[in-house]
């Protein structure tokens, strides 16, 4: 079923696409991460993830099967433009690499541009969650957990009724 954690199996069919994932993941691993921290960057990694496989399970057909690590990828890709917000250069620059994949995602059948879109997503909420609060506040690292706990919470609860959803019909 499409709410396993496929972001953690990949087809051994495509070892490229499984090391462009993982090169991906590096890449802004080491923009995002010391900006975050590791907890942080984790949580963000895994809402990305799991949103995925919601948006696979909402706009797929039911039991649609899927593997990869790109919806979280496309969390991160997608995080990055709101940590990295201020620098119109790079937004530009990563803005046509955005385009390329949106592209790629409709017109490749075997991408699933339903996971990319979950993932994207739920990285754009969780960096929002992370970077948004000012430095400057004293409750910062409270609110950051509480907005991530609730964001959690929420995707959690949409997969639950999603996969409850597709379950019922089926007996």
């Amino acid at each position: 079923m499409a709410a396993d954690p496929s972001a953690f199996a990949h087809s051994t069919s495509s070892l490229l696409h499984l090391a462009m994932n993982m090169y991906g993941v590096y890449i802004f691993g080491t923009m995002l991460e010391p900006r975050m921290g590791r907890l942080r960057f984790t949580w963000l990694y895994l809402l990305s993830a799991f949103g995925g496989s919601l948006g696979i399970l909402l706009l797929s057909a039911p039991l649609s099967a899927t593997l990869g690590a790109s919806g979280a990828l496309a969390g991160l890709f997608l995080a990055t433009f709101v940590v990295f917000r201020s620098n119109k250069q790079a937004l530009r620059s990563m803005g046509i690499i955005l385009a390329l994949n949106v592209a790629l995602g409709f017109f490749v059948q075997s991408i699933s541009w339903q996971g990319h879109l979950g993932g994207a997503i739920l990285g754009i909420l969780a960096a929002c969650c992370i970077v948004l609060i000012p430095r400057s506040n004293p409750q910062r690292a409270r609110i950051q957990i509480l907005l991530l706990t609730a964001l959690s919470v929420a995707l959690l609860t949409g997969i639950y009724v999603s996969t409850e959803a597709v379950k019922w019909p089926l007996g």
